[in-house]
C-alpha cells in the first residue's frame, strides 16, 4: 500500500507539473520561438517580486530609509525597471519620484532642495526616476546651467551623498547603459506605437545630436561621484527584460533582510442584516459595452 501511495503521489505531481506548464503557455502568448524565454522571464520576475515584498516588510519593520537612483540615457529602460520593482509593493512604503523641470521658484533654491523634500522617512524606500544628477547630464550638455553651477554641483554632490549616508540613508545608484543603435531602435518603436509616443519628447530627439557630449558628461560624472561610500552600479540595458531582472536581483542583494511576511489573513464570515437596500435599478450605471 505504501508503494502504491508513493507512486500515486508522483503521478499527481506529474499532472500538476503538466497543468502548470500549460498555464504558463496560456500566460505567455506570442511568437512560439520566444515562448520559452518569455515564460522564464515572467516566472523569474514573479519570484523576485515576491522577494521584494519580503524586503519591503523588512524595511518597514526595521525603519530603514532606502534611496535608489535610476539614471541613464533616454529610453535606456529606467522607467520599466522601476515599474517592475514597485508594482507589487505597497505605495505607502515604496514611492516613485519623477520630477518635472524645475519651476521658476525652484530655480532660485539650493539645487538639492527639491530632491531633499522627497527623501524617505523611516520604513520607506524611494525610487528616483532621474535625480539630482540631471545637473551633471542634461543640464550640463544642453546648457540649462552655467559652468559655475555645474562645477559647484560636482564639488558638492559627493559630500551631499556622504551626508545622507552618515544620517543612515541606504543609497544605491544605478546607471542603465545602452548603445546608440539600441536607443535608436527604441526611439523608432516609440514613434510608431501610439501608446508609447508620449514617452518621446523633443528633448529626447535633440539628445541624439549630442551623443558624444553625453558620453563625456557621464564619464566626468563617474570620475567624481563614483565614490567608495556611494558607488555607481552599471546595468547592461541592451535587453530590457534581462536588465530588469538583474537590477532587481542586485537591489535584493544590496540590503540584508529576513522574511517577515505576515501569515495569510482569515476572511471573516459575512454578517447578515435585516437592512433592505433600495432597488439597484435606481442607480446610474455606466454603459456595459464590454461583458
Amino acid at each position: 500500500m505504501a508503494g502504491k501511495g508513493k507512486k500515486s503521489r508522483k503521478h499527481g505531481e506529474g499532472r500538476k507539473s503538466l497543468a502548470k506548464h500549460r498555464l504558463d503557455e496560456q500566460k505567455c502568448p506570442g511568437d512560439p520561438q520566444r515562448l520559452g524565454k518569455d515564460c522564464k522571464y515572467e516566472r523569474e520576475l514573479r519570484r523576485l517580486q515576491i522577494e521584494l515584498v519580503k524586503l519591503q516588510e523588512w524595511i518597514r519593520h526595521e525603519g530603514l530609509r532606502v534611496v535608489a537612483l535610476f539614471e541613464g540615457r533616454d529610453a535606456a529602460g529606467k522607467g520599466g525597471a522601476i515599474k517592475r520593482i514597485a508594482e507589487s509593493l505597497n505605495p505607502r512604503v515604496c514611492r516613485i519620484v519623477a520630477l518635472a523641470t524645475p519651476t521658476e521658484r525652484e530655480k532660485t533654491q539650493w539645487y538639492f532642495q527639491r530632491y531633499v523634500a522627497h527623501l524617505p522617512a523611516a520604513g520607506e524606500m524611494v525610487l528616483f526616476d532621474r535625480s539630482w544628477y540631471n545637473r551633471a547630464g542634461v543640464e550640463n550638455v544642453m546648457g540649462f546651467c552655467g559652468e559655475r553651477e555645474y562645477l559647484e554641483f560636482m564639488q558638492s554632490c559627493p559630500e551631499f551623498e556622504r551626508m545622507l549616508i552618515r544620517s543612515g540613508v541606504i543609497l544605491i545608484k544605478y546607471w542603465f547603459s545602452v548603445s546608440d543603435e539600441e536607443q535608436e531602435r527604441r526611439f523608432q518603436d516609440r514613434m510608431k506605437n501610439p501608446t508609447k509616443r508620449w514617452k518621446l519628447s523633443p528633448m529626447d530627439l535633440e539628445s541624439r545630436k549630442h551623443w558624444a557630449e553625453y558620453s563625456r558628461a557621464k564619464d566626468e560624472m563617474f570620475a567624481v561621484t563614483d565614490t567608495k561610500q556611494a558607488p555607481w552600479h552599471v546595468v547592461n540595458a541592451e535587453d530590457k527584460k534581462s536588465a530588469r531582472l538583474n537590477v532587481i536581483r542586485h537591489l535584493l542583494s544590496a540590503i540584508a533582510y529576513r522574511d517577515l511576511t505576515p501569515e495569510p489573513l482569515k476572511l471573516p464570515r459575512l454578517v447578515k442584516s435585516k437592512y433592505v437596500r433600495p432597488p439597484i435599478q435606481e442607480q446610474n450605471f455606466i454603459p456595459e459595452v464590454y461583458a
